[in-house]
């Protein structure tokens, strides 16, 4: 199964997340091949604000532990995780950078999304545990109009800047 997860950042919480950069590489080295898109979100002044992943594991279960382990979770960094069952599309562009969107509906059942075509990089449903039920959808794009036109008709749209992670 596929879970998207989103680790928003506590404000403030940038100096301790650069602290910590390297236990939080060593986390992510034991699940390498399971990563299947991971980068952090910026702020317009560089500032974190987050940090993106898309992993293949065995169950929710698993999932939740994989976000809410991570050490910088651990250390209090984040605000909030978002984790959701997802079926990611990707990749497209191979590009390095580029922007997160976020989409949120109400529940609805889910069949499938439409393939958005500009300039993308990823993108997956925001599911319930059971795959059934449509929360949302979350896409990595190469420009900020790709990313909102590709969640045209959700709901609380959100953008991040967005870089692609791991190590260098």
């Amino acid at each position: 199964m596929q879970f998207f997860c989103y680790h928003r950042d506590r404000p403030g919480s940038t100096p301790l997340r650069s602290r910590m950069v390297e236990e939080h590489w060593a986390y992510m080295d034991r699940f390498g091949e399971s990563l299947i898109a991971r980068g952090p979100t910026f702020a317009d002044d560089e500032t974190l604000t987050g940090s993106v992943h898309v992993i293949e594991l065995p169950d929710p279960a698993a999932a939740r532990a994989f976000a809410f382990d991570e050490p910088c979770c651990q250390s209090g960094a984040y605000r909030d995780v978002l984790v959701r069952r997802t079926r990611w599309q990707g990749p497209g562009s191979t590009a390095t950078a580029g922007f997160l969107g976020l989409g949120f509906v109400d529940p609805e059942p889910y069949d499938a999304l439409p393939a958005p075509q500009r300039d993308l990089i990823g993108f997956g449903a925001l599911l319930s545990d059971d795959g059934a039920t449509l929360l949302g959808a979350a896409v990595l794009a190469a420009t900020e109009p790709a990313a909102r036109d590709c969640l045209t008709g959700f709901g609380a749209v959100e953008v991040h800047r967005w870089e692609r992670g791991g190590r260098r």
